[in-house]
């Protein structure tokens, strides 16, 4: 409910002033505050526009047959016009009902694009009850179905999910572009992307898509090891020992659901599965299984990629483990006894020195150039 301009000016007057003196923001009460921040940040892109299409990948992302993984729809690939706008808008703060929090707000780089606290702060200071999941290597869910209950059935339709939330950004979707078009450089950016300078809902999902689309991690340690073999079964030579034991047992234990269908490179996983995290049906999150109504799929959640996992902490859907020792202790338990658990989550009592191999190896994942590439950060200043 929006209480009407007149009734509002006398109580804000001095913040009007202020802003008079800023870009515009739309007003909207819902989210009131005692100071309602201004949008002078400073837009600042490169002359020549970063590369996001067509990327060079390695040759085991071809080996994993990656048009079979890819959910790109043929009518919105990537771009480096349509993913340029669509890193302006993941980073700009009016997404959000009172200028106060962008998707980066929440989606950090340096964390994978994950939250590095447990639970996520909204527009008005409330916070998310599921911790906000890495989007590394999105492009490869092959389900193309998002967020931990999969309710999001494409990215398209994902990106503004979070916007419109009531708890997250709170915004009106119809009159955000609206709100986007009192941005003057706005025009020429969805020119540039579209062809024509008009600003709609479905653009404005269509160019955050395709930027999400184009955040590919594909320079690990374990990249260049693999690289340099036949398989990413034999030894790789820039491995430690222990990183090569370490790849042995997740090869061994873990791949079955990590690197389902011969991957290589994703480490992603095909279905959401339940991982034995809780054995209480009635009062646990049941995921998956709370939009379905399927009893079947309660306590089901879907896992992100375990590409930069080692800086993505904390871990699983409610951010319950804060560290990899922690995850790979639940794994090494078996779980709890919950009714709908997976069948190949079983104890695999590992010992100390297999735990520590196992996280040395989920380290080889980590892409330091992904994780600080300049064309996928902050362009406001």
């Amino acid at each position: 409910m929006k209480v009407p301009l007149l009734a509002w000016l006398p109580s804000v007057a001095s913040v009007l002033a202020l802003a008079s003196l800023t870009t515009d923001w739309p007003i909207d009460v819902r989210a009131q505050t005692d100071v309602l921040p201004s949008t002078a940040r400073t837009l600042r892109l490169p002359e020549v526009t970063y590369h996001y299409a067509d990327l060079e990948l390695p040759a085991h992302f071809k080996r994993d047959a990656a048009q079979r993984f890819d959910n790109t729809p043929r009518d919105n690939p990537v771009t480096d016009q349509g993913a340029t706008l669509g890193r302006v808008l993941f980073y700009d703060t009016r997404l959000s009902a009172n200028n106060t929090i962008a998707c980066g707000s929440c989606h950090v780089q340096k964390h994978a694009f994950a939250d590095p606290n447990r639970f996520s702060r909204g527009f008005t200071g409330g916070h998310t009850d599921r911790h906000a999941m890495n989007l590394v290597n999105v492009r490869y869910h092959p389900r193309a179905r998002f967020f931990w209950d999969e309710r999001g059935h494409n990215l398209e339709q994902m990106v503004l999910l979070p916007v419109e939330n009531h708890l997250e950004m709170g915004t009106d979707l119809p009159q955000l572009p609206v709100v986007l078009a009192r941005e003057p450089r706005y025009a020429e950016l969805f020119r540039q992307a579209f062809g024509d300078a008009e600003i709609t809902n479905d653009r404005i999902a269509r160019s955050l898509a395709q930027f999400l689309r184009s955040m590919v991690s594909y320079r690990s340690k374990y990249d260049q090891g693999l690289a340099g073999a036949r398989a990413a079964s034999d030894e790789f030579s820039n491995f430690t020992p222990q990183e090569n034991r370490g790849k042995a047992l997740f090869l061994r234990n873990c791949s079955l659901c990590h690197l389902p269908e011969q991957q290589e490179a994703h480490f992603i996983m095909i279905e959401p599965v339940n991982t034995g995290l809780d054995d209480d049906t009635e009062h646990a999150d049941g995921g998956v299984g709370d939009i379905t109504l399927v009893p079947r799929d309660m306590g089901h959640f879907k896992s992100p990629s375990l590409r930069n996992v080692e800086v993505a902490s904390p871990y699983m859907h409610d951010g319950r483990f804060a560290t990899l020792e922690a995850v790979i202790d639940h794994y090494s338990s078996g779980g709890k006894n919950h009714p709908n658990k997976d069948v190949r989550i079983q104890p695999l009592h590992f010992t100390d020195s297999e735990k520590a191999a196992l996280v040395a190896f989920l380290k080889t994942l980590t892409d330091p150039t992904f994780l600080a590439d300049p064309k996928f950060s902050d362009p406001f200043e």
